[in-house]
């Protein structure tokens, strides 16, 4: 099944195609032809087959994606994933935090899936109102941007970080991360990295699932709570973005235990109707969650 890309509309003016600029051996040209032919062909696809699609209360707000230039290629917003997390009530800051990585991999898919959790480690401290981790969660968000060639876009947003935590202006926190997503998105999308996009959307999915899982279990389990996690519609959406992974990420031992992880963790969410969470499938969602996000955030 092939993964829809849905059709970029930003047309950048005054870009030389890589192979077309000077000083470039013919059979990079030829293969960065190749390459933007794939891509154009893969964008072509969209309206065929019944791939899936970003759940609706997980997208952006229109406005922030025209804002940011993609509006017409989306991924799940992190922003909206962790909203999810209000129906759990007050989170436990302490147990749920993570120690913020000093050091990056060499590899851009899980800088990218890094960066997903990185994103995810600021709305956990934004959710509690704790802004002791925001200024290492900023400077670790640049170094990762920079990894993947969008420093530029996220400089600012890391300063205003550390401006609106000193200011306690949550609702502008939410809008830095929020903003952060969609414009290393809007880069990706430039440089034709759009499935690092959507790994970075996952690694963020992934540290939700995490922090939403280990919520319900506290302060007395009840099945509500942990009704909020019951969302197969988004392991299919990464499943089918993992499946259509290029070959050369693929191939990566990371990426298939990757793979294989979010098949179980389809299994554990994919409740008959009607039936409720107990509290021993909580843990093991919990347990499953945990163990792919230690593997997102190991540098090698």
């Amino acid at each position: 099944m092939r993964f829809r890309l849905l059709p970029l509309i930003v047309y950048v003016c005054g870009v030389v195609p890589l192979g077309a600029q000077e000083g470039k051996a013919p059979a990079a040209a030829e293969e960065a032809g190749e390459k933007a032919e794939k891509t154009e062909k893969a964008e072509g696809k969209e309206g065929e087959g019944d791939d899936p699609v970003v759940p609706d209360d997980l997208l952006e707000d229109e406005h922030m994606r025209e804002e940011y230039g993609v509006n017409q290629f989306t991924t799940p917003s992190i922003r909206k994933i962790f909203g999810q997390l209000d129906k759990l009530g007050g989170l436990p800051y302490e147990k749920l935090r993570r120690e913020i990585p000093k050091t990056i991999s060499t590899d851009r898919t899980r800088v990218a899936l890094a960066l997903g959790l990185l994103i995810g480690d600021g709305f956990l401290s934004v959710q509690t109102e704790k802004v002791d981790d925001l200024e290492s969660v900023g400077r670790a968000v640049l170094k990762h941007a920079k990894v993947l060639s969008a420093g530029a876009r996220v400089t600012e947003h890391a300063k205003s970080l550390l401006e609106n935590g000193a200011l306690g202006d949550w609702k502008g926190l939410r809008d830095d991360l929020a903003a952060t997503q969609k414009d290393v998105e809007a880069e990706m999308v430039l440089l034709r990295d759009v499935q690092l996009a959507h790994l970075i959307a996952m690694g963020g999915w992934l540290r939700g699932l995490q922090i939403a899982s280990a919520a319900a279990l506290e302060g007395g389990f009840s099945p509500e709570r942990a009704a909020v996690m019951a969302r197969t519609d988004l392991t299919d959406y990464f499943g089918a973005m993992l499946a259509d992974l290029d070959p050369e990420f693929a191939k990566l031992g990371h990426v298939k235990k990757l793979r294989a992880g979010l098949g179980e963790l389809r299994a554990l969410v994919d409740m008959p109707d009607g039936k409720s969470f107990d509290e021993g499938q909580v843990k093991k969602l919990y347990e499953k969650a945990t163990e792919l996000v230690n593997l997102v955030a190991a540098t090698k």
